[in-house]
């Protein structure tokens, strides 16, 4: 079987995707580029882990019948997996193969702190590249995702390039989160299953630092690398952002694309947006002043629905720079009118300032601890304001569901918030959100009270919030950037 004439046949690797699991963006922008690859008529095949809270009867996955009960050595760990298939909800029909193996994925959590995590995503990755010999499929784009596929472009060179479904395979290593980057000790090398345990193959710094690094053989050996926006892309070249990936990452040179990630507009549009009673565009915002009214009451907020509305929805973890937020939000809401929003959860130390935020500040000031889809869309809907004053932010995607529902995003410029945010200018009318550039709390305040003058300007938030949802981040534009990889690719 092979891809029609002019597209291609891509496996996409992920540790997760939307619906079906999901932590952050990855899962996101894994399931939008599925989804409009396959609209797009290339045979995209996605693989992922069949975690434990995957419903598997609610998706109707049923087991291949050649790729059941299938044996797996890593080292001296002797595992049995099994292949699911299903459409992906949501993905226009877009296949999903789901990696089944009980001993690895039935566990409370995506990911844990167990000490065979590495194990875990070295047998998917292993078990995708056998599924997809075992069904004699011609795989030419292996596009990894993430530390936990990073060793698929070397197990390609080492051992299954010589089978003949990956004779022609190229191989793309996207990085969501240079972040986490899959290290384990060196002690454990047996469990890659290198030809004679070629250590030769490995890193050598590493190993002598009694590490090997997934994410970093992965950037040494995929063909093509990316990550999820321009100006990312140049900063994880610098050492303030390449945690410690950045000489690896620099000798790549060319091979290191940005593509800024995607908006599923079908999925956040105020148009048709299925978690909201009311709809709304930039030529009838009254529905967005209906939302902010019923959600104000939803929540407990006693603010008059006058008074700003800011929100955050978002990991609790310090890459998010809240520790701004800890210094300057106090301040901004004791000198001025304005009520806050906060979703989410991660280090107990900021679910606790928020917790203690919305005492000090009761009928102002609310937090939801855990993550609720239906209300992240009211949070993007019924406020004015969205905070992301991240430390570093590799692409970000709530910026732009703001933009797109009018609600005005202040943002610190780094990575993919640089790339999608221009700073408003008052003179000229041009510009989407509110943009500060340095890391510290001053520069958040000026930004927020900055926001807030605008706000009690008409004219100019008119023009801000028209500005920021006449935006098109839409994945259609987006896809077309990877395929133009994948078509250098194989023309080379």
């Amino acid at each position: 079987m092979s891809a029609a004439p002019g597209k291609f046949a891509i496996c996409l690797l992920t540790a997760e995707v939307a619906p079906l699991s999901k932590t952050g963006g990855l899962a996101d922008v894994t399931a939008a580029l599925a989804k409009y690859l396959h609209a797009d008529g290339h045979d995209v095949r996605l693989f992922t882990p069949c975690y434990s809270s995957i419903d598997r009867a609610a998706l109707g996955a049923r087991p291949l019948a050649q790729l059941q009960q299938l044996p797996l050595a890593l080292g001296s760990h002797h595992y049995e997996f099994s292949v699911l298939e299903a459409a992906l909800p949501g993905a226009g029909g877009a296949p999903v193969f789901l990696i089944d193996c009980p001993a690895l994925y039935a566990r409370a959590s995506l990911y844990t702190s167990d000490p065979d995590e590495h194990l875990r995503f070295i047998a998917f990755t292993r078990a995708a590249l056998v599924s997809c010999a075992r069904l004699g499929w011609a795989v030419q784009i292996l596009h990894c995702n993430d530390w936990h596929t990073a060793f698929a472009p070397l197990f390609l060179r080492t051992e299954y390039g010589r089978e003949a479904p990956f004779a022609r395979a190229h191989t793309v290593l996207t990085i969501h989160n240079i972040g986490y980057q899959g290290i384990f000790a060196a002690a454990d090398i047996a469990d890659l299953g290198l030809p004679a345990g070629d250590a030769r193959l490995l890193h050598q710094a590493d190993l002598a630092a009694g590490n090997i690094n997934a994410l970093r053989q992965g950037i040494l050996y995929a063909e093509a690398i990316t990550t999820v926006s321009p100006t990312h892309a140049r900063e994880i070249c610098t050492a303030q952002y390449g945690m410690g990936l950045e000489d690896s990452l620099r000798a790549r040179g060319d091979a290191l694309t940005g593509i800024l990630n995607g908006v599923d507009y079908d999925e956040w549009d105020p148009r048709r947006d299925r978690f909201l009673p009311v709809h709304y565009d930039p030529q009838h915002l009254a529905g967005k002043a209906q939302l902010k009214r019923q959600f104000l009451a939803r929540m407990g907020l006693t603010t008059a629905p006058e008074v700003p509305l800011a929100g955050i929805v978002s990991r609790l973890a310090a890459q998010k720079g809240l520790e701004l937020i800890f210094g300057a939000l106090p301040k901004v809401l004791e000198a001025r009118p304005l009520a806050f929003v906060a979703l989410g959860n991660g280090e107990a130390k900021y679910e606790q300032f928020f917790a203690q935020l919305a005492r000090s500040f009761p009928g102002r000031v609310v937090f939801e601890g855990g993550y609720d889809e239906a209300l992240s869309h009211w949070i993007e809907a019924a406020c004015d304001l969205f905070l992301m004053p991240s430390r570093y932010e590799p692409s970000g995607l709530n910026q732009m569901y703001s933009l797109r529902y009018g609600t005005v995003p202040v943002v610190r410029r780094t990575g993919g918030l640089a790339d999608s945010v221009q700073h408003y200018d008052a003179a000229s009318g041009t510009g989407t959100g509110v943009v500060f550039n340095d890391f510290d709390v001053p520069a958040l305040e000026w930004a927020l009270n900055l926001a807030l003058d605008l706000y009690a300007q008409p004219v100019q938030w008119s023009r801000l919030v028209q500005n920021g949802m006449s935006q098109d981040f839409s994945w259609q534009r987006r896809t077309g950037e990877y395929v133009a990889i994948y078509r250098r690719l194989t023309a080379a």
